[in-house]
């Protein structure tokens, strides 16, 4: 129950009103009718004074009981509604705002435009069809409704603007309009006019100016080579790897000057990180190490997941349920979350699925070179749209595989690179149509991969001693960029940048005393990070060009360190002096065994003190006290014999025959007869040198004798 409201019910030919007062429910606020036939007015008088009676007993028995008379106070007459003309009254009001709003739309449109007026859409038309006519009843006022209420009722507007019907969208389609408004269209002349000049400003503004690098900043990763990394879509967080196994996180919007990572782990042990890698969505890393299991961490540092080891005794790869030798190179799928491809020297290329938890890999591609034999995969990526999938093989041939058919090639370059360079890194354009490789031979081609038989451009002279060293395309496409390497003391490394169209060289950053292994130009940011072979990651920004990133940290001034002077007085605890090492005496009773066992001479008794000097009480004394100890100090130093031993013991030989004193009676019968030698070893050695001197010959010797 609301406000008042007269509604009608039609059943046949008799109709129902029903009337709800505009305070609660009650019997004094409100009644309902049904009129059957057309009754007459004397007979609605009298039912009107019975009930108005009614009303009145009623309101007297309530002040009696509760007192007070009503609910509504003041007894007002219902007002009376027609839901026919009040729907015909909210059409009529939302076709005069729909005209009103399509006529400031037009006017818009032809303030901005110069050249063509466009006239304001029509009005909106009446809808078709027959009308909804009203009934006697709704035409004449009820006897209980006051004509005033009826009419202010009758013009004001009740609900929203009715939508048009299906009639006016066929036969005025251009006067619907779904969305914002669309801004205002020039004429012909001025887009050709806008146009051109956006072609002029194009080619007035040359490549060299479109490089972020006015700017840079050093991060300090280690002393060993940066062979690794990745910038998550936003731009918020990067992540370094190198040969000293640790893999740092940097954060941006978190760093001060001052330039120092928040975190750092080891998660392949000794193994040198190779390739990193985040998600679409930047929730997980993908890290690619020295050993043949990748591993997937979150964004924090943790780890989700291990792939798989194969088995390395199994004749075909596809076999396996992973790789069975180092990894090389690692990326995720640009469009799907959760698939990543892998490749390794075991010259296989594997698809793995993160909600696989790594257990065994989704689909295996297998590289071979000219011969049919197995070739190590050196680096691999997806397409933009993630068809295709791209491997650089060790024999220098380019391999292209469908993603969805793994048994045969479909584009195939046996001699992209020189046989036995290897391939150290591929990339797909952003519009999908080139793809530019990297190899150990010292070049950088671009290829298309609709006439795959020969390069587009060729780039020599590009020094390159790492098996990571990048190649990427500038966000725009018009460029490439790739990083030289040189031995220790004989110059820079280089930042190359080239035209992708003519591979004419565009501009040269040189890095002191060291050379550019890895290289990202992120897109988002529009700032180029570089991995150097002596520890460090630069990144170069332009502070009108690049947004965030490196621009954040660098305006932080560095956090002083709170120097408080302290006086720390050190306290000696002695152990036994604690609570914990103290006797534990328990009551009384505990008391009382103390006492006891201190009163019996046995447990009392204190250990005897070490004799110095004579024994006494007998007590030996430390040295000389004894036999053995006055023989072995005075009579044995005495009797030290340095003559030979033999000549000593054959010296009593003949006494001990003579005269047996010990064991020789006892042994006389079956003791045998001593059969001494009768010359010493040293006599029997200077007799048989004399022999070897001699120079006669023995078929004189034997003739002499």
């Amino acid at each position: 129950y609301g406000t008042g409201g007269h509604t009608k019910y039609y059943v046949g030919h008799q109709e129902a009103h029903v009337l709800c007062g505009s305070s609660g429910y009650s019997r004094g606020s409100g009644h309902s009718e049904v009129n059957r036939g057309q009754p007459s007015l004397a007979s609605q008088k009298r039912d009107d004074s019975v009930e108005n009676q009614d009303n009145m007993d009623e309101d007297t028995d309530m002040s009696k009981v509760m007192g007070f008379s009503s609910f509504g106070g003041t007894k007002k007459k219902a007002r009376t509604f027609d839901l026919d003309s009040i729907l015909e009254q909210t059409r009529k009001t939302a076709q005069e705002r729909s005209r009103k709003v399509f006529e400031e739309r037009a006017a818009a449109r032809d303030s901005d435009s110069s050249d063509e007026d466009r006239m304001p859409p029509p009005m909106a038309r009446p809808r078709p069809g027959p009308q909804p006519s009203t009934s006697s009843a709704s035409q004449k006022p009820a006897p209980d409704s006051d004509s005033d209420d009826s009419d202010s009722s009758d013009e004001a507007m009740i609900g929203p603007p009715l939508p048009p019907t299906q009639g006016d969208i066929k036969k005025e389609p251009e006067e619907e309009f779904i969305g914002p408004p669309m801004p205002p269209k020039n004429s012909d002349g001025d887009s050709d006019e806008d146009d051109d000049d956006d072609g002029g400003d194009e080619e007035e503004d040359p490549l060299n100016k479109r490089i972020p690098a006015s700017h840079e900043i050093t991060l300090e990763h280690g002393n060993k080579t940066v062979s690794a990394l990745a910038l998550d879509p936003s731009g918020s967080r990067l992540i370094t790897g190198g040969y000293d196994y640790d893999l740092r996180f940097w954060d941006f919007a978190a760093m001060d000057a001052s330039l120092q990572s928040f975190r750092t782990i080891q998660p392949c042990e000794c193994h040198n990180i190779r390739s990193l890698a985040y998600t679409i969505t930047g929730d997980m890393i993908l890290i690619a190490a020295g050993n043949s299991q990748a591993k997937v961490y979150d964004r924090d540092g943790f780890e989700v997941l291990e792939c798989s080891k194969g088995d390395q005794y199994l004749q075909d790869m596809a076999k396996t349920k992973g790789h069975v030798a180092s990894l090389n190179c690692a990326c995720w799928h640009p469009r799907t979350k959760g698939l990543f491809l892998t490749c390794s020297d075991d010259s296989t290329v594997r698809i793995w699925d993160v909600e696989s938890e790594g257990k065994k890999h989704k689909t295996a591609f297998k590289a071979r070179s000219q011969q049919g034999r197995k070739t190590g995969v050196t680096s691999c990526g997806f397409s933009r749209d993630g068809k295709l999938i791209v491997g650089g093989c060790e024999d220098g041939s380019i391999q292209i595989w469908d993603a969805n058919l793994n048994v045969h090639t479909k584009f195939l370059q046996r001699t992209a690179h020189q046989n036995g360079a290897g391939i150290t890194c591929v990339s797909f354009s952003y519009d999908n149509k080139a793809l530019l490789s990297r190899g150990g031979d010292d070049t950088m081609k671009l290829w298309d991969i609709r006439s795959f038989k020969r390069p587009l451009n060729v780039a020599t002279k590009l020094q390159c001693f790492y098996p990571m060293t990048d190649c990427t395309f500038s966000p725009d496409d018009k460029m490439v960029v790739t990083g030289t390497q040189v031995k220790k003391g004989e110059g820079n490394g280089k930042l190359v940048f080239l035209d992708r169209e003519t591979f004419r060289t565009v501009d040269e950053i040189e890095l002191q005393d060291t050379g550019v292994v890895r290289c990202l130009w992120h897109y988002r940011l529009n700032q180029i990070i570089v991995g150097c072979s002596n520890g460090k990651a630069k990144v170069f920004y332009d502070p009108n060009k690049s947004h965030k990133g490196a621009k954040q940290c660098v305006v932080k001034t560095k956090r002083s360190m709170k120097q408080v002077e302290t006086v720390v007085h050190e306290q000696i605890l002695t152990p036994h002096a604690l609570p914990i090492f103290r006797e534990n005496r328990r009551g009384r009773m505990a008391w009382k065994q103390l006492v006891k066992d201190r009163s019996d001479p046995v447990r009392s008794h204190r250990p005897d003190l070490p004799v110095s000097g004579a024994g006494a009480g007998g007590r030996l004394g430390a040295t000389g006290s004894t036999l053995s100890s006055y023989i072995s100090r005075t009579i044995a130093p005495n009797i030290i014999d340095d003559s030979n031993p033999r000549e000593s013991i054959l010296r009593h030989a003949k006494e001990a025959e003579e005269n047996p004193v010990y064991l020789g009676h006892v042994y006389k019968i079956t003791q045998p007869d001593p059969k001494l030698a009768e010359k010493t070893l040293e006599q029997e050695i200077d007799e048989q040198e004399a022999k070897e001197k001699d120079t006669t010959p023995a078929w004189k010797k034997l003739k002499l004798a």
